[in-house]
């Protein structure tokens, strides 16, 4: 098992740059691929982009592609999504997520959830 903890959220004017931070703990953080979702008011929780668990493959929603980044560091037990280019429509709660077999799209793949980060972006 994991624990996930988000951090990094806040308001940020359209066109600036966060980065969002997840701090895992419990089992090696290396076990698992992981996963950025977010959902906005009213809306489903959509994927926004996953890493492998080596860090050597991601895959992007097209609204993350060319604006967001995501990495990890093993050794810091954490993994991070950057953010740039914001626009209004980038305001949700962003959520981590772990999973030990998949790191695609699919939200159900993933077991371990954070308590999410309010990002939120004024015009």
């Amino acid at each position: 098992q994991v624990q996930l903890v988000e951090s990094g959220g806040g308001l940020v004017q359209a066109g600036g740059s966060v980065r969002l931070s997840c701090a895992a703990s419990g089992r090696p953080f290396r076990s698992y691929h992981m996963a950025w979702f977010r959902q906005a008011p009213g809306k489903e929780r959509e994927f926004v982009g996953s890493i492998i668990w080596s860090g050597g493959s991601t895959e992007y929603a097209d609204c993350a592609k060319g604006r967001f980044t995501i990495s990890r560091d093993n050794a810091k037990n954490t993994v991070y999504l950057q953010m740039s280019s914001l626009k209004p429509d980038d305001t949700a709660v962003y959520y981590c997520a772990a999973s030990p077999r998949a790191w695609g799209r699919d939200r159900y793949d993933y077991d371990y959830w954070g308590q999410g980060t309010q990002v939120t972006v004024s015009s």
